[in-house]
């Protein structure tokens, strides 16, 4: 199932859906960088195709730690790709004022995981009309994330407006672990469901107060999403992950992503293929 995300091409093939992108808009130029590369490859293996980052990081660990480079900007400059490259562009909103500030410069507002039960905060981004993507709390089973689509409808955000998105599940004080159980069991609510395959391999509550990462695991999270069908593969990718601002630890590294995009082809393939 595909969301109702305007200007996303390559809708008629039936493969995955891709968000992907840097973890937040940290200058001038990698996002540009990033964006291209991106588009290339999914526009060679004709994915649908949607660029993320943060404008504005507002969930770091530290006091010290880079959020951004500045809200106006970061907006600005999402909008400009959009425009530039004619594609959808999704970012992270916190409160309700920033639903409506965001909502004029890209097409899908994101709620961080640990906001996905603030009603306040689903209800001013529903009324926005954009496409809404919540990612699914660590802390919820997959059959509670009904509520938070429920809250989107009442406010009158459509099915084909909603994206869930599963980011893994608190394991202990500094791991997660992915429950694909989940996937079939958020797609009983009508939306579109996502997997996070960088995010739910975070090492998270480190003592440095630096999120660690097992990025080594991606691909596995991958495999393992398409093959139970879901229906989008959101990623954090980067040309350099050592140096990025936020989220370096369990970023794929932007070389990679062509190579790991073409074998999630070939496992969608044969996860749809008829048997007779």
């Amino acid at each position: 199932m595909y969301p109702n995300i305007p200007k996303m091409k390559h809708l008629d093939t039936g493969n995955f859906f891709l968000i992907a992108g840097p973890c937040v808009i940290e200058d001038k130029v990698v996002p540009f960088e990033i964006v291209e590369r991106l588009l290339e490859i999914t526009d060679k293996l004709q994915i649908p195709f949607a660029f993320k980052a943060s404008y504005r990081k507002a969930n770091r660990s530290r006091v010290d730690s880079f959020v951004g480079i500045g809200d106006w900007e970061g907006l600005e400059l999402l909008k400009e790709i959009g425009e530039k490259y004619d594609i959808p562009v999704v970012t992270d909103i916190h409160t309700e004022t920033e639903a409506e500030m965001a909502s004029h410069y890209v097409d899908v507002l994101q709620i961080p995981a640990f906001l996905c039960r603030q009603t306040s905060l689903l209800e001013a981004a529903a009324k926005t009309g954009k496409v809404v993507n919540i990612k699914k709390g660590q802390f919820l089973s997959p059959e509670a994330m009904t509520h938070a689509v429920d809250k989107v409808r009442y406010y009158g955000g459509q099915d084909s407006n909603i994206i869930l998105t599963e980011r893994g599940t608190t394991f202990g004080y500094q791991d997660l672990v992915v429950d694909f159980r989940g996937v079939p069991t958020m797609k009983t609510n009508n939306v579109s469901v996502v997997v996070d395959i960088t995010h739910s391999l975070q090492k998270p509550n480190q003592a440095a107060g630096v999120t660690g990462g097992n990025p080594e695991m991606i691909e596995t999270i991958a495999r393992a999403a398409v093959a139970v069908g879901v229906d989008g593969i959101f990623m954090e990718t980067h040309p350099y992950p050592l140096y990025a601002k936020s989220d370096g630890a369990n970023m794929l590294h932007l070389e990679l992503a062509e190579p790991l995009l073409k074998r999630l082809l070939a496992i969608h393939k044969a996860a749809n293929m008829e048997i007779k």
